[in-house]
């Protein structure tokens, strides 16, 4: 094995960090035009790391200029590390998380579109701080590899090994056959679906400040909101949470069907396999939570929503709908506290952590397309039981998946319930209780954020012990890059030189 080329990774830093200062620049614009007080602070910061990365890529400008399979995996890896420790700046210099580790978290929370936030004052916070926490959303939303890779060409590299380590699930679909093209097109799907979030949410009542962050958070399920109630702080505007749930639903499916939607390929969308759980997901699950909450919840429609909007059935329907979708889509918002609905939606909603969005989304978790196939591929073994000689393939979108495929897939699960109960296991042997330390290590895995016990979606991640949120953090890495891509690392065979 060849010995890595370390010089094309520390000039692929320095790349990384000058795209989070020139996002930290944008922030402190925003800072300025509001006049909240700490724009000299943010553009100290951008500038702090605009520096770092030039002088990265000026050491390493005479690197070699191909990337393999390894570099791939240890440049998403480190390169989200990279980002996080760099954009825990501007909290720290502008004083508004002065600690350390706090900072840590609530930055890798917004890389990972995790949205646990250890925040308890979130509305006293300089604007310019709160867009910087939206933006870290959207900038890992799709991926800040793939970013990265839409300029690749401009350096002389290939940007296929890196798109393979960022985006690891079974999904192979493209855009198109270069991968620069593919990755520029599903950043322009991206930034025009924000956009569009942006102007829905401004003309339905909110704010233009909290429309663009809340748009950012929504394409990118992560879940940061600018109010301490979460969207809940609008429960007074329907409007506005039919907005959010139809962009989740747009987030948490495949961008490259959405490509499909603009080319008027319509049947692609309707014949696809994963789209199709998706929905019944879904809209299976929001029935049964709307339902519940209906009959059996004691939520009526003046403890949820401040005046008496709709009427109770078009609120039980309506916070069915967001909250099942905020947790499979893994973005997070809240409009009511969902663990006060009844056990059975308690447990309900735990199962759904671990479902996902679609593959070739923003969300998190284990993705629809590996529980359909999963599913499938244990209906072929039954059939296999009962004629253990015939060709069984097990079959996605009429064609056939390669068994190698499958196998990953198993690894993949049983991979995540190891991860999860280590992850739990972890956080029991700190003190915490059961529920929490189930339900944390469940939400950070699957970049959901809301949990259960103490970190309901009432409750901050602030009372956590300082190991316990740098023990999420890593469990949020590992969630967003799909597991394998930095459990390898950790392999003695990975490092060996041969």
């Amino acid at each position: 094995m060849p010995k890595l080329n370390y010089k094309i990774i520390f000039h692929l830093m320095g790349l990384l960090l000058l795209f989070n200062g020139g996002f930290m620049m944008i922030s402190a614009l925003v800072s300025f035009i509001t006049d909240d007080g700490v724009a000299l602070q943010i553009t100290a910061s951008g500038l702090l790391v605009l520096f770092a990365g030039m002088l990265l890529m000026f050491l390493t400008r005479d690197h070699k200029k191909e990337i393999k399979k390894r570099e791939g995996y240890i440049v998403v890896t480190f390169g989200w590390l990279f980002m996080s420790f760099s954009g825990m700046l501007p909290y720290l210099v502008t004083g508004a998380i002065p600690s350390v580790t706090n900072a840590f978290f609530e930055t890798i929370s917004g890389y990972t579109t995790t949205g646990a936030t250890i925040l308890t004052e979130i509305e006293s916070l300089p604007k310019g701080i709160l867009f910087w926490r939206s933006t870290t959303h959207w900038i890992g939303g799709m991926g800040i590899i793939v970013l990265a890779i839409a300029i690749l060409p401009l350096l002389g590299i290939g940007g296929m090994q890196l798109f393979a380590a960022e985006a690891p699930g079974p999904s192979a679909d493209k855009l198109h056959p270069r991968i620069t093209d593919t990755a520029k097109r599903l950043w322009l799907i991206y930034f025009g679906f924000t956009a569009a979030e942006t102007i829905a949410l401004k003309l339905a009542g909110m704010s233009f400040f909290d429309a663009i962050n809340h748009a950012m958070s929504t394409l990118s399920t992560g879940g940061f909101s600018t109010k301490n109630a979460s969207i809940a702080y609008w429960n007074d505007t329907p409007l506005i949470q039919y907005i959010i749930i139809f962009f989740m639903m747009l987030a948490g499916m495949n961008f490259v069907l959405s490509y499909f939607a603009f080319k008027g390929k319509v049947q692609k969308i309707i014949k696809d396999d994963e789209f199709r759980l998706y929905m019944t997901f879904i809209f299976g699950f929001a029935i049964i939570t709307a339902f519940v909450v209906y009959f059996k919840a004691d939520v009526s429609v003046s403890s949820i929503d401040h005046p008496m909007v709709l009427g109770a059935g078009e609120s039980a329907i309506r916070h069915g709908l967001f909250q099942v979708l905020a947790v499979i889509t893994t973005t997070g918002f809240v409009t009511a506290d969902f663990t006060m609905w009844t056990p059975f939606l308690t447990v309900i909603f735990f199962g759904l952590m671990f479902l996902g969005g679609s593959a070739g989304s923003t969300s998190g978790g284990i993705k629809v397309v590996r529980h359909l196939l999963t599913i499938r591929n244990a209906f072929v073994e039954f059939k296999r039981t009962l004629h253990p000689n015939a060709i069984l393939p097990v079959r996605y979108n009429t064609r056939s998946v390669d068994r190698t495929i499958i196998f990953n897939i198993l690894a993949f699960f049983i991979l995540y319930m190891l991860s999860w109960i280590v992850g739990a296991s972890v956080l029991g042997a700190m003190g915490l209780d059961f529920m929490t330390s189930l339900g944390g290590a469940a939400s950070a895995l699957g970049n959901v954020g809301p949990a259960f016990g103490d970190l309901s979606p009432v409750d901050s991640y602030n009372s956590l012990p300082s190991a316990g949120k740098w023990w999420l953090a890593f469990l949020m890495l590992i969630g967003r890059l799909e597991l394998f891509t930095v459990l390898i690392l950790f392999t003695p065979f990975f490092w060996r030189n041969r």
